[in-house]
C-alpha cells in the first residue's frame, strides 16, 4: 500500500468517523463547528450521516482537509483517520496563539506577564519599536493575505480595489527594517518572499524577529506569578495548517563560540536542549549555517527548501503570478 495520502482517503476517513462518533440531531451543529456549511432546508443528516458529512468535504482541498482531520481526531478519534493523520505527519502545538510580538526596528521590548491566570503580556518598555499581532489565528494558520489585512487596518491605509499589493510592500518594508543589520537574515526573507509573487498572498507568512510567540510551551516555562519574562527571540516563524509552527534559525558564530570566536561548549549546548523542548511541544525547527547561505549565491537551496517546506504541509497552490 502507497503511503501517499489522498484528499479522497481523508474526506471518506472523516465522515466514516462523525458518523460513528456523533448523534443524527448533532451533526449539523459539529459539522458547522468544523467550518463546514450550515444544514440547508432540503437536508436531513437523519437519513445519512456519512453522505451529510461527504457533501459538504467535497470541495474542500488537501490543506484545510488536513486540518478538518487532525480536529476531528483530537474531539473523536477515529481508528482510520488517527492513521492517516499519522501519515500524514501532521503535529501541530497544542492550544491558542495568544500573543505575537515580532519585528522590532529599535531596542528590544521589555515583557511582563501582568496575569499569569489570564496569560495577559504586557510590554512595559521599547512597545513603539515592535508590532504586535493579537487577532484570533484560523485553523489554516495566518497567511500574507490575513497579515497584510491587519496592517492595512492598524494603520487606516487604503482599501481600495488593487490597494492591496501596496500596503504589502508597505508592510514588507517595515518588516524589513527589523533585519536592517543582518544582511542574510534580509536575503533569506526577501528569497521567501518572492513566494508571494509567484504563488499569491494566501501562503504562509514568514513572520521575522519574533520576540514571544506566547503558547502552552512558553507557559510552562514562565513564572507562575506576575513578572519579568525572559526575551525569547526566533529567527523567523511560519503558523501553518493544523497548528503547525516552523521555527527556523541562521546561525552565526556567536551560536556556537563565545565572544573571542573559540569554540563554547556550554553555548551550543544549551541551543539544541531549547531545539529538543521546541521539538517535543510539536514544534519543527530548522537551522542554516551562515556558511551555507554565503556559499548559496543564487538563493537556490533556500528556495528549494521552502519549496518542499510548503508543499509538505499542503500549503503551496498552483504557480500564479496574481497575487
Amino acid at each position: 500500500m502507497t503511503d501517499r495520502v489522498t484528499p479522497h482517503m481523508l474526506r471518506e476517513a472523516i465522515a466514516d468517523t462523525l458518523r460513528d462518533c456523533v448523534k443524527s440531531y448533532h451533526l449539523a451543529a459539529v459539522c458547522e463547528s468544523l467550518g463546514l456549511e450550515p444544514e440547508r432546508e432540503d437536508e436531513d443528516p437523519h437519513r445519512s450521516k456519512r453522505w451529510y458529512v461527504l457533501g459538504r468535504l467535497q470541495t474542500r482541498q488537501m490543506a484545510e482537509l488536513a486540518t478538518i482531520a487532525q480536529r476531528v481526531t483530537e474531539e473523536f478519534g477515529g481508528r482510520e483517520l488517527i492513521e492517516l493523520v499519522g501519515r500524514l505527519g501532521v503535529r501541530g502545538v497544542a492550544g491558542e496563539l495568544k500573543n505575537l510580538i515580532f519585528a522590532a526596528d529599535g531596542p528590544k521590548p521589555e515583557l511582563v506577564l501582568a496575569d499569569a491566570l489570564n496569560n495577559v503580556i504586557c510590554i512595559t518598555k521599547n512597545e513603539q519599536y515592535c508590532l504586535v499581532y493579537d487577532q484570533p489565528l484560523a485553523d489554516h494558520g495566518l497567511t500574507w493575505r490575513e497579515l497584510v489585512s491587519w496592517w492595512t487596518n492598524r494603520n487606516q491605509l487604503p482599501t481600495d480595489a488593487g490597494k492591496e499589493r501596496d500596503n504589502a510592500l508597505h508592510l514588507y518594508g517595515r518588516l524589513e527594517r527589523s533585519m536592517q543589520h543582518n544582511g542574510l537574515e534580509m536575503e533569506f526573507f526577501k528569497t521567501y518572499a518572492a513566494l508571494y509573487k509567484q504563488f499569491g498572498f494566501g501562503i504562509p507568512a514568514l513572520i521575522p524577529q519574533v520576540y514571544l510567540h506566547y503558547d502552552p510551551y512558553v507557559r510552562r516555562r514562565l513564572t507562575k506569578s506576575p513578572g519579568p519574562l525572559a526575551r525569547q527571540r526566533m529567527d523567523f516563524l511560519l503558523l501553518m495548517p493544523a497548528r503547525a509552527r516552523i521555527v527556523i534559525e541562521i546561525d552565526g558564530l556567536h551560536h556556537y563560540a563565545n565572544d573571542d570566536g573559540r569554540a563554547d561548549d556550554h553555548r551550543y549546548a544549551e541551543m539544541v536542549a531549547e531545539d529538543r523542548k521546541l521539538r517535543l511541544a510539536g514544534y519543527e525547527v530548522y537551522r542554516f549555517g551562515a556558511a551555507e547561505l554565503k556559499r548559496d549565491r543564487k538563493r537556490s537551496v533556500v528556495s528549494d527548501f521552502f519549496r518542499e517546506l510548503l508543499e509538505s504541509h499542503h500549503s503551496l497552490p498552483a504557480a500564479s503570478t496574481a497575487t
